[in-house]
């Protein structure tokens, strides 16, 4: 029997509760985004599945239909979602760095970008040339070799005023002394790729020492400190480029004379 099944196709298909509902006309009130789709199926529900008595009291164009509650609303991913307030996202690192290096003293900036001059112009001076040149290299290798002692010797500086972060203690004065001894190993060999090789260790040691391991600096002077470190670093390994280019160019140039 139809009329029996209709309640279990309403309760596996559609899902929502309907009642009947008086109507002027010929025309079921259905609501949804396709309204002549839906009211197919009403006029199908009316005529078909559920035949309703008419009522002495209302005239002859007075019908029962079927309101089917529920198709007024659109499915979950037809709704149109509201706008969520845009989440607040964390700048990167690369930004932060780049507002702390704005943040840091004129006077740190200037001095610190100052003092990588010696450092890319040694390797530039020999590209531009187009030779290798060791007294070049040597003094790039004494520079960074006064550069890392330094570096280290800021460490008795921020640990010895009163009130400061950093303790004087032996993690903070002795560690500060293991770069001095590094540079000063760099420049005892005579192979100015030892002495390179030696100064790069010295940096990365002291750059550890200075972001991770002992007590904090201020954030703009961690900054400055990576940024002198890769580019100091960049400039070493470019001047053992151009080592390595030199003494391939004289070995073939003596293999052709041979």
């Amino acid at each position: 029997d139809k009329t029996n099944m209709f309640p279990l196709i309403r309760q596996c298909c559609f899902h929502t509760p309907f009642k009947l509902q008086k109507v002027t006309g010929p025309r079921l009130l259905l609501y949804g985004k396709n309204k002549t789709t839906w009211s197919s199926l009403g006029l199908w529900l009316q005529r078909d599945v559920c035949p309703l008595s008419r009522s002495p009291n209302l005239n002859s164009t007075s019908v029962y239909a079927v309101k089917l509650q529920g198709f007024h609303t659109s499915l979950p991913f037809f709704r149109k979602k509201t706008p969520k307030e845009s989440a607040t996202k964390d700048p990167g690192i690369l930004q932060r760095s780049m507002t702390s290096l704005k943040d840091s003293p004129k006077p740190a900036l200037y001095l610190s970008l100052t003092g990588l001059i010696p450092f890319v112009s040694m390797p530039l001076l020999m590209a531009i040339q187009g030779a290798y040149s060791p007294e070049l290299a040597f003094a790039q290798v004494m520079f960074g070799a006064v550069t890392v002692s330094f570096v280290g010797g800021i460490r008795w500086g921020f640990a010895l005023p009163e009130g400061s972060p950093a303790k004087a203690d032996w993690m903070n004065l002795a560690n500060s002394i293991v770069p001095p001894l590094l540079a000063w190993q760099a420049l005892l060999f005579k192979d100015i790729t030892n002495g390179a090789i030696m100064l790069v260790m010295a940096l990365g040691i002291a750059l550890h020492y200075d972001i991770s391991l002992l007590p904090s600096y201020p954030k703009w002077f961690k900054v400055l400190r990576v940024v002198g470190t890769v580019v100091m670093v960049l400039s070493l390994l470019a001047t053992l480029v151009l080592k390595l280019i030199s003494e391939e160019h004289l070995s073939s140039s003596k293999n052709k004379w041979q």
